[in-house]
């Protein structure tokens, strides 16, 4: 087994969750790999040398199925760790030392228990779907992937105006800061924050959330994941932004952004007995009376 561990340099690193993570890893007899940028700063915790070979860029190579992803930080740390993964279909597991935590549903508590899981083959994996988007970028076709939401922003003070087709038809235009596109994993994220609803991550759909719309009537709408999404913006001869997770690219006017489910999915590892509904009452303070 090899555990292919993932963390920002700037994450909130504490000393002792570092050093007990590679003591599991010693203690298990697992193989490892560490990000460059991660393994550099935390070889003065460890207080030995992390060699070349144990370490990986800004893509893994190819994995053999006997891997595990282990992403040390919060939610934005695991949405970053999976994309170095490149479609590779490795779980992931993220031990949260962050905020909220969605996504990250281990405890710094349960270290311990999440490599005994690792080490008895006992984790539990749940397929999350993602998103796929193309579009012009830097005067070239690209393809992008996001597992919490694609969203086109402004760039500038101006509204944006966003065309919206879906399987053809056209749905809206809309006037304002832009609109997130999400998947029911990401219906918890940036779609929640801007009045979306929350989805459950079983559920077969993508939520279209407009932002900041200035149309009273404009309201998120939930539609079958096999929908094909077509966005035509205008921002007045200016750029806009549009970001895949937590990359961010700029785009000219009058670009054309189509947007549908990936193929690729992620394997995402979760603790055992703690159900999308459990996050929720934990994490939203759902079960604590506030009056």
């Amino acid at each position: 087994m090899k555990i292919v561990l993932f963390s920002r340099p700037k994450a909130d690193i504490i000393a002792a969750d570092i050093v007990e993570i590679f003591a599991a890893i010693d203690r298990y007899g697992f193989e490892f790999a560490v990000n460059e940028e991660f393994a550099d700063s935390i070889e003065p915790i460890l207080c030995r040398t992390i060699a070349a070979e144990n370490r990986y860029g800004a893509t893994l190579c190819k994995e053999s199925a006997n891997a595990v992803m282990v992403c040390y930080g919060g939610d934005g740390t695991l949405l970053e760790g999976i994309h170095r993964l490149d479609g590779q279909q490795i779980p992931v597991i993220g031990i949260n030392s962050g905020r909220l935590g969605f996504l990250s549903l281990a405890q710094r508590s349960e270290i311990g228990e999440v490599f005994c899981q690792i080490a008895n083959n006992n984790l539990q994996i749940e397929q999350r779907k993602m998103l796929e988007v193309s579009c012009l970028i830097n005067g070239e076709q690209q393809k992008l992937y996001a597992l919490n939401e694609i969203a086109v922003q402004r760039l500038g003070a101006t509204m944006i105006s966003i065309d919206t087709n879906i399987d053809g038809k056209s749905v809206s235009k809309s006037n304002g800061d832009g609109v997130i596109i999400a998947t029911p994993t990401g219906s918890t994220a940036y779609s929640m924050s801007a009045g979306g609803p929350i989805i459950a991550p079983s559920c077969n759909c993508t939520v279209l959330t407009p932002l900041s719309p200035h149309n009273l009537t404009l309201r998120p709408v939930v539609i079958a994941a096999e929908s094909v999404i077509s966005l035509k913006i205008h921002t007045r001869g200016n750029k806009a932004l549009i970001s895949a997770d937590n990359r961010t690219f700029e785009i000219e006017d009058l670009s054309e952004v189509t947007i549908r489910s990936a193929e690729r999915t992620i394997s995402l590892a979760v603790p055992h007995n703690i159900s999308f509904y459990d996050t929720l009452h934990n994490k939203m303070m759902w079960g604590v009376d506030l009056r």
